[in-house]
């Protein structure tokens, strides 16, 4: 008797071992990451004023929200390139938007989708937008399967293995400004904040309003995103992380490091880990989503990762964290910057440019820029507004975010501020030097006496569009005149984007097109 019963127990230990090491796979966490477009922390679990998003509210309230929460660029495909790798753009030599020579990553770092798929997860991409500026960049290559999270049949984790943990990632590109009317709960263009630097106009408020509806419907979409993945029984075993790829679409936010371009939304839902409802006031960056996953799963990596674990000490003893713009599509600029919870240092690398040099996207994108242009030229914009509005920049910046949160009063040569200017331009060099390997600027990218001293045109993107065949844009950007436009050049942009921007919830108007050239049609097919 006593052998039978020593049997059937060694057979129970034996089944026993099996069913774990088979429910094993199941139990690693699997990884949903969201990300939206252009969009700085305007939700109202932020405390924004004047748009609801309940979603992104009740997924805050789920888990924790970062309330200092910085990208490393303030533009996509630099900002991205940097969270898909867990490194500064600018280490990876991936810092150029818009990068005409792509190459392989250096050092054997490996795009984060890879290292998931060697740690045996499924890995999907359920939006069609990669943008990195490395190789192999494609969805195909980044990605085990390409699907789309609108279509019940393409749902990504859906098509894994049975048991197999999943990595899926998708963007939401409507605040890209397409900025759609929000028919069932519009904005009153009364209940929006602007900051300081911005005129108080009623299309400047209506343009800003729009924004906020935008995110609304983004809201409801990441509502019905986060409802699947509960449909099918998978909130509890997985972590959502959702961040901004940088700061939001408006004159002083997006390409720029002010704070409107390069702090972003962070949210993280970890069920059983992070306690629900928390709030964060670490400086945290988006490369910490990268190590956090890698450390949570226990995934090795050639070469130390530039961010840390959320969880770290690294990260909750962090003291500053760093931010870097180079060129803008064919817009040549370069600045650095260093922030910690009290102060901001910029470091303008070509200060004898003006912020508002031509730029093709933001013109025939922001309707402010033209009602501000114009407000300028006839000197209708008090100090703060018409700061930005330069012929050239300081070299340095120096923002107290305490007296200063939106960073309109440069005190660089205040004396007060010498030592902390000292010690922020030690920590950006040691940064620059020892960490990213810094280029700086070449002088092709300066581009000294490639073009003519003046011109006497309309607008430089008149005077681009005729000279592309003249000059070589991709390698000396475009020329760095200004103003860009004459100031009936401005009224005319004005008077056509007044009927979009003040348009109805159910208008069907589209977007106008203010610039010399002919708009491409969006693609957005599923490429390999």
């Amino acid at each position: 008797m006593n052998k039978i019963i020593f049997a059937l127990l060694i057979c129970i230990s034996f089944f026993s071992c099996k069913t774990k090491n088979q429910e094993e796979p199941e139990q690693r966490p699997n990884i949903l990451w969201i990300t939206i477009e252009d969009w700085s922390p305007d939700l109202s679990c932020y405390g924004t004023k004047g748009l609801q998003t309940p979603h992104v509210d009740k997924l805050a309230s789920e888990g924790v929200r970062y309330d200092l929460a910085f990208t490393t660029s303030p533009v996509c495909s630099t900002s991205r390139s940097a969270m898909m790798t867990g490194f500064h753009q600018n280490y990876i030599r991936a810092n150029q938007h818009r990068e005409h020579n792509k190459q392989p990553l250096p050092h054997g770092i490996k795009p984060i989708p890879k290292l998931m798929e060697e740690a045996g997860y499924y890995t999907c991409l359920m939006s069609w937008k990669t943008d990195c500026n490395f190789t192999p960049n494609t969805r195909g290559e980044l990605f085990t399967e390409l699907a789309d999270w609108t279509k019940d049949g393409e749902i990504g984790w859906r098509n894994r293995k049975e048991g197999q943990p999943f990595f899926a990632r998708v963007s939401f590109g409507g605040t890209h400004r397409s900025w759609n009317r929000d028919s069932i709960n519009p904005i009153d263009p009364k209940d929006v904040e602007l900051p300081p630097y911005y005129a108080d106009t009623a299309l400047i408020r209506r343009d800003w309003a729009n924004g906020l509806e935008q995110m609304q419907l983004v809201d409801k979409q990441v509502g019905e995103l986060l409802q699947k993945l509960e449909d099918d029984g998978l909130a509890d075993n997985t972590i959502v992380f959702f961040i901004g790829d940088h700061g939001r679409c408006h004159i002083r936010g997006k390409q720029f490091l002010y704070d409107g371009g390069t702090r972003i939304p962070m949210i993280m839902r970890y069920p059983g880990k992070v306690k629900p409802g928390s709030v964060n006031n670490d400086l945290v960056m988006s490369l910490d989503i990268c190590a956090t996953i890698l450390e949570i799963l226990e995934v090795k990596t050639n070469v130390a990762l530039h961010g840390k674990s959320l969880f770290s000490k690294e990260v909750s003893e962090r003291k500053y964290v760093f931010t870097a713009r180079d060129k803008m599509d064919e817009t040549h600029d370069a600045m650095r910057a260093v922030r910690s919870k009290d102060y901001k240092l910029i470091l303008n690398l070509m200060p004898e440019r003006p912020w508002l040099q031509y730029n093709q996207y933001k013109e025939g994108a922001y309707p402010v820029l033209a009602e501000m242009n114009i407000m300028n030229m006839k000197g209708l914009l008090n100090k703060e507004q018409a700061l930005f509005f330069a012929t050239k920049k300081p070299e340095i910046e120096l923002f107290d975010l305490k007296k200063d949160p939106f960073e309109v009063y440069n005190v660089a040569d205040n004396p007060e501020y010498t030592n902390i200017k000292k010690v922020l331009l030690e920590e950006l060099e040691n940064w620059r030097t020892n960490v990213i390997d810094d280029q700086g600027v070449s002088e092709d990218f300066r581009a000294l006496n490639i073009f003519p001293e003046s011109y006497s045109g309309e607008s430089v993107d008149k005077w681009v569009e005729a000279n592309k065949s003249n000059y070589n844009f991709n390698k000396y950007g475009w020329p760095a005149w200004y103003p860009t436009r004459t100031i009936e050049e401005w009224e005319i942009a004005l008077e056509k984007w007044k009927p979009w921007v003040h348009r109805s919830t159910t208008s069907s108007l589209s977007r106008p097109n203010v610039n010399a050239k002919k708009p491409k049609k969006k693609n957005n097919s599923k490429k390999k």
